[in-house]
């Protein structure tokens, strides 16, 4: 449920922008020129990160820092029964659907 209201927030963010919005990360920034329409959905995910420098993520719908994006984008995705477990050092796993860009 919450990742569903944090896609909702982030289809409200970027749809209010008139034409362009810009956002600021670390490490990049992600443009977008145009309507971006984003719906996620995930159900019974797990990301479990055991041991030093590891990272377990689960990721639906997101459009990632260094990014740009021109004209309009949709991304519908869905995620079931997903499981990221990164154990060791300096591991990581990941699921994603619906991702756009870089790590």
């Amino acid at each position: 449920m919450r990742i569903k209201l944090t896609a909702i927030a982030l289809v409200s963010a970027f749809v209010a922008s008139s034409a362009f919005a810009q956002a600021h990360q670390s490490g990049g920034t992600t443009q977008i020129q145009g309507n971006t329409e984003i719906k996620a959905e995930q159900k019974n995910t797990t990301a479990v990160a055991v041991g030093e420098g590891n990272v377990a993520k689960n990721t639906a719908g997101a459009i990632k820092k260094g990014t740009q994006i021109q004209g309009n984008t949709k991304i519908t995705a869905s995620q079931k029964n997903t499981t990221a477990v990164a154990v060791g050092k300096n591991n990581t796993a990941a699921n994603e659907a619906g991702v756009i860009g870089g790590n």
